[in-house]
């Protein structure tokens, strides 16, 4: 098999924000903004906000069996936001950047600006 049909090899990534953290977002049109995440997706280097870069879907009513079926419409939902452009907040509330720190063969992530532990 040549080089130009094989398929790409995907190594799994870790990216340093998780769901559940606090974060700010440093570029964009949400620009300033903070919030929870939601979601992160390792493999296309996005994460959704709660509350940020709001996409409206229309949707369908779709036949669900059962009783009661899903109401269609217009539908407003976060959208994904790149890695690149949200910085990770520390336990001060101060946006940050990410290091990590190993003791006992455990990883924790660590604050740049302040040290402090983040989990």
């Amino acid at each position: 098999m040549n080089r130009a049909t094989a398929a790409p090899k995907h190594k799994r990534r870790s990216l340093k924000i998780r769901s559940g953290d606090q974060v700010k977002v440093i570029a964009g049109k949400a620009r300033g903004k903070s919030g929870r995440v939601l979601r992160v997706e390792p493999g296309a280097n996005r994460l959704y906000v709660e509350g940020l870069n709001m996409v409206k879907r229309h949707m369908r009513p779709q036949q669900v069996s059962g009783t009661r079926g899903e109401i269609g419409g217009v539908i407003e939902r976060e959208g994904p936001i790149h890695v690149s452009n949200v910085m990770l907040l520390d336990p001060k509330g101060q946006p940050t950047r990410v290091g990590l720190e190993r003791e006992d063969g455990r990883r924790y992530r660590v604050a740049k600006t302040t040290k402090a532990r983040i989990d």
